[in-house]
C-alpha cells in the first residue's frame, strides 16, 4: 500500500532568487526612483540574456503573449498563419486577437512538433507566415521549414516558449527564423515572474518592436504608428537577472531527475517517455509521458485522476487540443480528420512533476504509484 504525499506535489515550482539578493536589487531600484520605462535593470537584463543566449538582438516584454502580438506587427503579418494545434492556447488566440487566421498543420509522432512535410499543402495566396512551436523544448526541423518559407516568401516566427537555452548542433534555437518568442512566465525553467522576449535576426526588427512596446511613442510624444504598453518593469527585470544566475543549475538538476524518471518507467508496459534528441542541448522544461490505454490498462485521464488521489498533480498538456476549442470550430483545418496525430497525442500525453526542488525519493514514489495504479485494476 502506497501512502499519498502529505501535501500536493505540483507539476512545477518557480525558481526563486535568494531573498537577500533580491532585497538588495530592490533597494537599488528604490534609490533610482525609476520603476519602469526601459530603465537600468531592463537594459542590464537584455544584455545578460543576449549574452546567455548568444543573441545579437533581443528585447524583453511584459509577457510572452504580448511579445507574440508585437512580433506579428513587426513582421507585418496578415491573412493566414500556418501553425500547430498542439500548443498552449496563447499561440492560437493571440493570432485570432490580431485578426490573423490560424491554419492547423498536423504534428510529428516522435517530437510532437509541426510536421514540415505537411506544411506546403496548406499554403494559399493568403498565407504570410509559418509559426512552429518547439514543443516541450524539442527543436523543430528548422532547415526544412526555412526551405519552404524561402520558396513561398513567407515569414517564420517561432514560438520558443518552452525552449529557453536549448541548442541544436551547438546553435541556439532562438536564432532560427525571422523572430523567436521566449516566455518568462513563473512556471518556466527561466522566468521574470511574468514576461517574455523576442530574439531577432536583424536590428531593424528590434528597433520597431522597442518602439511598439512603448505605445509607439517617439521623442517629443509623437505617435507615428499605434503601439501598446508591453514594457517589463524594473522589479521583474531584477528577478530575471538573479534567476539567470541559477538557470544552468536548475537545468542540470532537472536533467538528473529526468534520467531517473526514464530509468524507473522504462519497463512499465504502455508508458512511453521521450528521449534526448541527438545533437540537442535540452533544457528539461517538462517530463512528459504517453499513456497507451490498451497496453497500460488505464487511459491517460484515468491515470491523471489516480495520481491526484495520491496528491500528485500532473497535467494533460496540451488538452483540449487548440483546434478543438469552440472558437476554432469554423476553421476548416481544425477538422479531426486532418489532424490525426495531434488528436491522438492530446489524448495520451501527461506531464509529471519536474523542478529543481523535487527529490529523488519524490520521483521514485511517483513512479511506484504509476506502476501500482495498473496493478490495481
Amino acid at each position: 500500500m502506497i501512502e499519498p504525499f502529505k501535501s500536493p506535489l505540483y507539476i512545477t515550482k518557480p525558481l526563486l532568487p535568494d531573498i537577500y539578493e533580491i532585497n538588495e536589487m530592490i533597494k537599488s531600484i528604490w534609490d533610482s526612483n525609476q520603476l519602469t520605462n526601459n530603465a537600468g535593470m531592463v537594459k542590464r537584463l537584455e544584455r545578460d540574456l543576449a549574452g546567455f543566449l548568444g543573441a545579437d538582438y533581443l528585447s524583453v516584454f511584459s509577457s510572452g503573449t504580448t511579445a507574440l502580438e508585437i512580433a506579428y506587427k513587426i513582421l507585418r503579418l496578415s491573412g493566414e498563419v500556418i501553425t500547430t494545434p498542439f500548443t498552449f492556447a496563447a499561440t492560437i488566440t493571440s493570432l485570432m486577437w490580431n485578426n490573423l487566421k490560424p491554419v492547423f498543420c498536423d504534428i510529428e509522432e516522435d517530437t510532437l512538433n509541426i510536421n514540415p512535410d505537411k506544411i506546403e499543402a496548406l499554403i494559399t495566396k493568403d498565407t504570410t507566415a509559418i509559426m512552429p512551436v518547439h514543443v516541450f523544448g524539442n527543436p523543430c526541423n528548422a532547415e526544412k521549414i526555412q526551405q519552404i518559407a524561402d520558396k513561398y516568401n513567407l515569414s517564420v516566427l517561432y514560438d520558443a516558449a518552452h525552449a529557453f537555452g536549448v541548442k541544436t548542433g551547438g546553435k541556439s534555437v532562438s536564432s532560427f527564423g525571422d523572430v523567436s518568442m521566449l516566455s518568462f512566465h513563473a512556471t518556466k525553467v527561466y522566468h521574470t515572474i511574468e514576461g517574455g522576449a523576442l530574439v531577432y535576426n536583424k536590428p531593424g526588427l528590434k528597433e520597431r518592436a522597442d518602439f511598439l512596446r512603448n505605445f509607439g511613442l517617439q521623442d517629443g510624444g509623437n505617435v507615428i504608428e499605434p503601439g501598446i504598453n508591453g514594457k517589463l518593469n524594473e522589479v521583474q527585470a531584477a528577478v530575471g537577472i538573479l534567476v539567470l544566475k541559477k538557470a544552468e543549475g536548475e537545468i542540470g538538476r532537472r536533467k538528473v531527475l529526468t534520467n531517473l524518471y526514464r530509468e524507473l518507467l522504462a519497463e512499465v508496459p504502455g508508458i512511453t517517455a521521450g528521449k534526448d534528441l541527438e545533437g540537442v542541448t535540452h533544457n528539461y522544461a517538462y517530463f512528459v509521458i504517453r499513456v497507451d490505454r490498451d497496453i497500460y490498462g488505464l487511459s491517460r485521464d484515468e491515470l491523471f485522476d489516480r495520481l491526484r488521489e495520491y496528491n500528485v498533480i500532473s497535467r494533460k498538456y496540451f488538452y483540449p487540443l487548440c483546434s478543438n476549442f469552440q472558437c476554432c470550430k469554423d476553421i476548416l483545418s481544425a477538422s479531426r480528420s486532418m489532424l490525426p496525430v495531434a488528436n491522438k497525442a492530446a489524448e495520451e500525453v501527461l506531464a509529471l512533476p519536474l523542478h529543481g526542488r523535487l527529490t529523488d525519493s519524490d520521483v521514485e514514489k511517483i513512479c511506484e504509484i504509476i506502476k501500482y495504479a495498473r496493478q490495481k485494476i
